[in-house]
């Protein structure tokens, strides 16, 4: 059987309206936020929080905050959409490309 890794210290937060898993040193894409890059952000509202073996569930939110730094804002793959009405010659190709902002945790 393979094992599945396990994570001392790691927490789960909201923004942009998505939930996102957090461990510390790690970097994540998330939906766009203003900022410089360097700058430093806090997401106060944390949904759950693991350490050890204390385990914290906020109802709704816990009282402290994940601090993260900005490293890039960028933008995702490009999406293509395609609409097609057959018999009509109705035939439209858009493409999108959703801007995100890496950050990188710094405290949990």
């Amino acid at each position: 059987m393979k094992q599945l890794a396990t994570f001392d210290k790691y927490a789960i937060f909201q923004t942009g309206g998505k939930q996102y898993q957090a461990l510390e040193g790690q970097t994540i894409a998330i939906e766009k936020i203003e900022g410089e890059q360097g700058a430093t952000l806090e997401f106060s509202e944390v949904l759950f929080r693991k350490v050890g073996q204390d385990a914290q569930i906020g109802a709704p939110f816990l009282k402290t905050p994940i601090r993260a730094s900005i490293v890039k804002q960028t933008k995702g793959p490009k999406l293509v959409v395609f609409k097609f009405r057959r018999r009509e010659k109705v035939r439209v190709k858009k493409g999108h490309r959703q801007p995100l902002t890496v950050i990188r945790i710094e405290s949990i």
